[in-house]
């Protein structure tokens, strides 16, 4: 049995989970997602308690069951709390601003970047004085969230000798020794 597919999700006060036709349906007051599920992976629904259960013990099922009990656990964690994700610019004359859900980034090339979030993402870049700016996202779906976080610092992934570049908040680069050292 699944450790992670065994374990009950608990839905907290003021969120509502519904299963019709194989779409599991989760509404709180962050907002609403659905997750399709595999026809094979049962989701009942007990009061406060989410259960996933599987028909046998074929690696593709027990690779399912797992899976489906951390999307709907994450999709309840989401719509009551929310996730945050913090992103950080290491490098001279980086900046972020944000208009709406467009976000404006200048990572050092010759033009700036412009990047238009998804509506469920809210974004709020601040930049103070002798510090590094700070990128904050937060939404309700984290696999969406990852993603965009993924996208943005993609485009100047930390550099290992100085580095530079896009990285989590709390992030450690490993550094690399330059030519120099190493005579």
């Amino acid at each position: 049995m699944s450790r992670i597919g065994k374990l009950p999700v608990s839905i907290p006060a003021g969120v509502t989970v519904t299963v019709k036709d194989h779409v599991v349906t989760v509404k709180g007051p962050k907002g609403e997602l659905s997750q399709e599920i595999n026809p094979i992976i049962g989701v009942e629904v007990d009061g406060n308690a989410v259960h996933v259960t599987r028909p046998d013990d074929e690696k593709a099922s027990r690779a399912m069951h797992g899976l489906y009990r951390a999307l709907i656990h994450n999709m309840v964690v989401g719509v009551s709390e929310g996730y945050t994700k913090v992103l950080e610019l290491v490098g001279v004359g980086y900046r972020a601003s944000a208009q709406g859900q467009v976000l404006e980034l200048s990572l050092g090339y010759t033009h700036s970047i412009y990047l238009r979030l998804p509506n469920e993402i809210k974004v709020e870049a601040k930049m103070e004085r002798n510090q590094n700016p700070i990128i904050t996202l937060s939404s309700c779906d984290k696999q969406l969230l990852g993603q965009v976080c993924a996208k943005i610092r993609s485009f100047r992934r930390p550099e290992p000798y100085k580095g530079k570049g896009v990285r989590f908040q709390g992030e450690v680069v490993r550094r690399k020794a330059g030519k120099s050292a190493g005579k």
